[in-house]
């Protein structure tokens, strides 16, 4: 079973992988495949509840989602990703929150999207036994603050700003780090900066793992960021059933007679 401590000490010599889950059947076949963190994003906005963006998702529909990827993952280690405004506001309810994720839920760490006013917070958190991953980078909470997704880190200036606010969380006791969108040569340098490992979306090869929201990895989203890669195509196999389906039923197929039964004691009656 991966814990934080085996996140935290890895060397980098093998890997992590990561990947979002919002479900039970989903979070079952991840853990299966031998998965080493799954994360129960905030993305389930966009993914599953049909949001544009991870704003409007709230500390009860991430509760609802961790609960249910916690329930039946066994082996890998469950990390809930904290919506927008349920910490860095209050200190209290922030801890509040997040705890609820582990007592509660059964997650056994959070993740926050990182900046300055989350240093202290992560300190806090830790002290208190909430093992915290923070984010750096491009955080999608800041869309409207961004007018976007953009690169982040793409001058000397906002790059050591980056490298200095990974230093900072480490040092307030983040177990590790995701660093999403950013060159790549920026996140090799964080890599050999911090002794926590990184974990990459769309920051190169040299990060300590990587991770992808589970709907672009197994193809069932629509579209896909530029730095994700497609490695099945459940949509095209879910729209070619569904359209069987349909098919069957409108031509009588479905149900046949394997699928239907008789009882014996209505003969009389009907």
């Amino acid at each position: 079973m991966t814990t934080v401590r085996d996140v935290r000490k890895n060397d980098g010599e093998q890997p992590i992988t990561m990947l979002t889950a919002y479900d039970a059947p989903t979070a079952g076949i991840v853990d299966e495949a031998g998965v080493d963190v799954v994360l129960v994003g905030d993305s389930v906005g966009n993914a599953s509840l049909g949001y544009e963006t991870t704003l409007p998702v709230t500390v009860d529909d991430l509760a609802r989602h961790v609960g249910a990827v916690s329930r039946v993952t066994e082996e890998a280690l469950v990390v809930a990703d904290m919506p927008f405004l349920s910490y860095g506001v209050d200190e209290g309810e922030s801890v509040e929150n997040a705890g609820r994720m582990l007592k509660e839920e059964g997650a056994e760490a959070v993740k926050l999207e990182s900046g300055p006013h989350t240093v202290s917070l992560t300190e806090t958190m830790t002290q208190l036994g909430i093992p915290v991953m923070a984010h750096l980078g491009l955080t999608p909470q800041h869309v409207n603050q961004y007018g976007g997704y953009p690169r982040q880190g793409t001058d000397p200036e906002a790059a050591e700003r980056i490298r200095e606010l990974a230093l900072a969380h480490e040092e307030a006791g983040a177990f590790s780090l995701v660093l999403e969108h950013v060159p790549s040569n920026l996140a090799a340098e964080v890599t050999d900066t911090l002794e926590i490992p990184t974990i990459g979306i769309g920051a190169g090869p040299d990060c300590d793992g990587q991770v992808l929201v589970v709907d672009d990895a197994i193809g069932l989203s629509e579209w896909s960021p530029s730095f994700a890669k497609r490695f099945g195509d459940v949509r095209g196999e879910m729209e070619s059933a569904v359209e069987e389906y349909v098919a069957a039923v409108e031509s009588g197929e479905f149900p046949g007679a394997e699928h239907s039964h008789e009882e014996g004691d209505l003969e009389d009656i009907y």
